[in-house]
């Protein structure tokens, strides 16, 4: 008898997509913020609990948790989701549409919404589990799903190895994951090497002597020093670096005073910078420490800035031979499979749950845009433009075949590796 392929394998299953429909927009509707996600965590324990496979831990670095199944001998793969939302205003006007506000980390009562399509990462990891367990004579091995909060800072993945995630769970051979993105639903995307570029932020405060407004002969004036620093920034990028290297510089907020007839004392900047290459980084890091401090020197500041890294978030790099491998199952199965899909300068975490032990890693891209309305934008009879991205307040994947395909990419990344 020939063998299965792992799509003949997969269709032998029939797990029902329709409860997951209804729990994706009971996510969607219920989001919570980076270091907030209890309910989020709560419901995801209880589903997996409910197929009766998984031995579960919760509480792992903050709300993460992991199920583990067991299945014979054989390689153990790990599949992550992540679980938290942004401090986003949804303005999709879909019925299941997102009306919680939250405190944030600063005290600040925020809207809240699953702008970057976290809420489809669980379902569908939720719903690959649900398979994987169900062809357990299929495949042969061990199977973590890792859901992670925290991700939008930057700093879950790290808090769940830092808690001892790797002392709970069988030691993974391979980590995978992926993210729904501004693509056509039902089309795949990965890479070999660099998929995704590092982030880094930064808070800097410039310091001024405050005063009256008629009266800038007596002051610093901290908001033309930001003004000039936030200018002369600009000038990393095309001055600094490499023209064939990528790097991104962005200024992202700018605060100060709260009156117009006076001089404020202080000005704070946010800073994004995005890298790929590990020197590029430093050499941004310099450029712009030199810069601010020679701005307020220039200025006459009373007192040298204040740098407050806020967020890094390291390069997504593909193991080559993973990838290879990857794009061999996914190539076969799906009908939009792209293997060289652009690098992006979106940042993820993901990769320290690999890098943090010296474990390899591979991380693809899923399509959640309704292949009507993209279909559109590649006619050009609406702008590309006017079709949402992640982080935007209209950003909603539409459900299928997004959730279809993020969940057979899932399956057969596993069963690449555990099949029989």
């Amino acid at each position: 008898m020939a063998q299965q392929s792992l799509s003949e394998i997969l269709a032998s299953v029939s797990v029902d997509l329709a409860p997951y429909e209804t729990l994706y927009k009971h996510f969607h509707t219920h989001p919570e913020l980076s270091l907030q996600e209890k309910a989020t965590s709560e419901t995801i324990a209880s589903h997996l609990s409910q197929l009766g496979a998984y031995e579960i831990q919760t509480n792992i670095g903050g709300y993460g948790l992991v199920g583990i199944l067991k299945n014979g001998a054989g390689k153990t793969i790990l599949l992550r989701a992540d679980i938290d939302a942004l401090p986003v205003k949804e303005l999709t006007g879909l019925p299941y549409a997102s009306s919680v506000t939250m405190s944030d980390a600063d005290g600040n009562e925020r809207p809240v919404m699953h702008a970057c399509g976290h809420d489809m990462h669980i379902t569908c990891l939720l719903a690959a589990a649900e398979v994987l367990a169900r062809i357990q004579s299929a495949w042969s091995g061990t199977l973590i799903v890792l859901f992670q909060p925290n991700e939008e800072r930057g700093g879950g993945a790290q808090a769940m190895v830092d808690d001892g995630l790797y002392s709970k769970i069988p030691m993974p051979d391979y980590i995978f994951g992926q993210h729904v993105m501004r693509m056509r639903a039902g089309s795949v995307g990965s890479r070999p090497g660099t998929i995704m570029a590092a982030a880094d932020s930064m808070k800097i405060t410039l310091f001024g002597r405050g005063g009256h407004g008629s009266q800038p002969h007596q002051t610093v004036d901290p908001v033309l020093l930001a003004a000039h620093v936030v200018v002369r920034l600009q000038s990393i990028v095309s001055r600094e670096v490499d023209p064939t290297d990528l790097a991104v510089v962005t200024v992202g907020s700018l605060q100060a005073g709260q009156t117009e007839n006076i001089i404020a004392d202080r000005a704070e900047i946010g800073v994004d910078f995005r890298t790929v290459k590990l020197e590029t980084r430093e050499r941004i890091i310099s450029a712009i420490r030199r810069i601010v401090e020679a701005e307020c020197l220039a200025s006459g500041s009373p007192k040298p800035p204040v740098f407050t890294p806020t967020r890094r978030f390291p390069p997504t790099d593909n193991d080559k031979q993973v990838a290879s491998k990857l794009a061999a199952s996914f190539r076969d199965h799906f009908e939009d499979f792209d293997a060289e899909t652009p690098r992006t300068n979106v940042s993820e975490d993901f990769s320290t749950l690999g890098t943090s032990q010296g474990l390899p890693c591979s991380f693809w891209f899923i399509g959640g845009i309704d292949p009507e309305l993209w279909d559109k934008g590649q006619r050009n009879e609406i702008s590309t433009d006017e079709i949402p991205g992640n982080h935007s307040a209209l950003f909603a994947p539409v459900i299928q075949p997004t959730m279809r395909t993020g969940v057979d990419a899932l399956c057969l990344a596993a069963l690449t590796f555990l099949k029989k």
